[in-house]
């Protein structure tokens, strides 16, 4: 093979990956997913979360607040260490600020959305859970370790956010998030009732049959090889995707100024391309079917009902928030995923399957440790990790490995460890590395175990085994810490 000949080659598995990705994932995916991010951070008001997040507030309060904060704030790591620095700095403990750190970008809704559409939802709820108690043992280890700085850290703030006076969330605004959900759920849930097709109609165009051999044959479909495919639907709606880029640039960017013809433009075009990928498309010899499935019903319903939402109970200024916040998170992650997913496709050419399986083929603890150390070099934003995991999953990695490595990327890229460092010291910052790194390691090797065949008993006796070490050695070394501290009185950290 010549060089022409391999760069070809190359070009064509990032280019057909990335076409295959926008084609399958983007839509009902994605699409309500960014939305839900904007509602979230323009409808709900901060003080709502933040308020629970101060040193003095109960660790019982205080830690399940701080990683649902994490999920509403935030969707994406690089908008994580700005927001963290902000609370911290504003007067949050420092274990509930941790909390956040960590569970923001590993299990915010974006990536357990994404995860469990491209891989599965078993991983994305081993990835919710597994990052919610870790994140909050985290927290509360780093707490205990640095309590003392701690305590100087809280002197040193106001009380922000013990103090701030509880701004409600509005009746409208909660239905309107709620029903954002459903719309997700409607697109996204693989059951009979939304899979199932209940009218249809035949369009006579000719042609189309050959137009979809022509792009098996432009974008080969292996699924042993994590290679998708482009239907004559998904390339439909990529053309619809490109038209929403184009008129909510001329109608969104600028949104605070008033809205323009282009905003509504933009807004149709959504409701539409949702209700398009909603549909059956089958190409065959004599047209085209169209089925009208479950999910297109159900997507439908819930179009009508965020409509009649935004029409009558919503001001001017809450929708331009909302659109605005919506777009900023598009424009943040979306061009960051299309070069990642490009690069997945190049990625895939050049990796022999060999070579993952046997480094990660099976649950081992090297396996999960060089997941882990993946996650430290070769980051990749938020999302972006998730088809670089499914490419290695389709490559040979084993599920546990897999998991290890998508709880370290968001955390433990060099870029987050040196600005976490300068919030809160490099001590602290090298701490906490060194504490994600051992449990993300441990989840892998807990959900491998699991997806091994290892009963939820056994596997529950040897984390309570290890989980009682730990704070054994916890209690020791802060009891020596107390000591040293009663004799020589300084900060730590």
């Amino acid at each position: 093979m010549n060089g022409l000949d391999f760069v070809l080659r190359l070009l064509q598995g990032g280019l057909g990956n990335l076409a295959a990705y926008l084609a399958a994932h983007v839509l009902l995916c994605l699409v309500p997913a960014f939305y839900i991010a904007g509602a979230m951070t323009a409808l709900i008001p901060k003080e709502s979360v933040t308020r629970f997040l101060g040193r003095s507030t109960p660790r019982y309060i205080s830690y399940p607040a701080a990683a649902l904060a994490g999920s509403v704030l935030a969707v994406c790591s690089c908008t994580i260490v700005p927001l963290f620095a902000g609370i911290y700095k504003k007067g949050a403990g420092l274990g509930p600020a941790i909390t956040f750190l960590f569970f923001a970008p590993a299990a915010n809704i974006l990536a357990l959305v994404y995860t469990g559409g491209v891989i599965g939802p078993d991983l994305a709820l081993a990835r919710l859970l597994l990052s919610l108690v870790f994140g909050i043992g985290i927290g509360l280890i780093m707490a205990l370790i640095f309590s003392r700085a701690d305590a100087a850290h809280d002197k040193a703030t106001d009380a922000l956010f013990a103090g701030q006076a509880h701004k409600g969330m509005r009746g409208p605004a909660l239905a309107f998030l709620l029903i954002l959900v459903a719309l997700l759920l409607f697109g996204t849930l693989k059951i009979g009732l939304l899979t199932g097709s209940y009218a249809q109609l035949t369009l006579p165009i000719p042609g189309v049959d050959g137009f979809q051999n022509f792009l098996d044959r432009l974008v080969p479909y292996d699924p042993a090889k994590g290679e998708e495919g482009v239907s004559v639907q998904g390339v439909i709606l990529i053309g619809l995707l490109a038209l929403i880029g184009l008129s909510s640039w001329r109608g969104i960017e600028a949104v605070h100024e008033g809205f323009n013809r282009w905003t509504w433009i933009s807004l149709l075009l959504v409701g539409l391309t949702l209700l398009a990928a909603a549909l059956g498309l089958k190409p065959h010899a004599g047209g085209l079917d169209v089925l009208f499935t479950g999910k297109f019903f159900g997507v439908l319903l819930a179009q009508v009902l965020l409509a009649w939402l935004l029409r009558w109970h919503f001001s001017e200024d809450e929708l331009r928030d909302f659109l605005w916040e919506s777009w900023k998170f598009v424009k943040q992650i979306f061009p960051l995923l299309i070069v990642g997913v490009f690069s997945v496709g190049v990625i895939r050419v050049l990796i022999r399957p060999e070579w993952i399986e046997a480094l990660a083929g099976g649950n081992t603890l090297l396996g999960n440790l060089a997941g882990v150390i993946f996650g430290v070099f070769m980051y990749f934003p938020t999302l972006v990790e998730v088809p670089i995991a499914n490419m290695f999953l389709s490559l040979g990695m084993h599920r546990g490995p897999l998991l290890a490595y998508l709880m370290a990327d968001p955390e433990l890229s060099l870029q987050s460890i040196l600005i976490t460092a300068t919030i809160i010291g490099r001590l602290k910052a090298w701490v906490y590395v060194f504490w994600v790194a051992l449990f993300s390691t441990l989840a892998g090797l807990i959900y491998g175990a699991w997806i091994d065949g290892a009963s939820l008993g056994m596997i529950a006796f040897y984390l309570a085994l290890f989980l009682a070490a730990l704070g054994g050695g916890l209690w020791w070394v802060n009891r020596r810490s107390q000591g040293r501290l009663a004799a020589a009185p300084g900060e730590v950290g």
